[in-house]
């Protein structure tokens, strides 16, 4: 059974992690394509503007996807 704290101290690291994943995604974003890709849809007119990043959406839920499965998989063998 592990303490509070070595509990928190894991939640801790997990959020940094997030954050660093995210400062880097938002940082080389242009340069990844993110909301350029096939399947994100842009329509404007006169005073309107629609933006539908589908593919985008799809790239990155499959990617936290595969990423929050080996950090779960990680924490359940410790």
């Amino acid at each position: 059974m592990q303490s509070n704290v070595e509990g928190f101290g894991r939640l801790l690291v997990a959020a940094g992690m997030v954050l660093i994943v995210l400062g880097l995604l938002f940082t080389f974003m242009r340069t990844l394509r993110l909301g350029m890709l096939p399947g994100d849809f842009h329509w404007s007119g006169r005073g309107w503007q629609v933006w539908l990043p589908l593919g985008t959406s799809i790239l990155l839920s499959l990617i936290l996807t595969l990423v929050l499965n080996l950090f779960a998989v990680f924490i359940r063998r410790r």
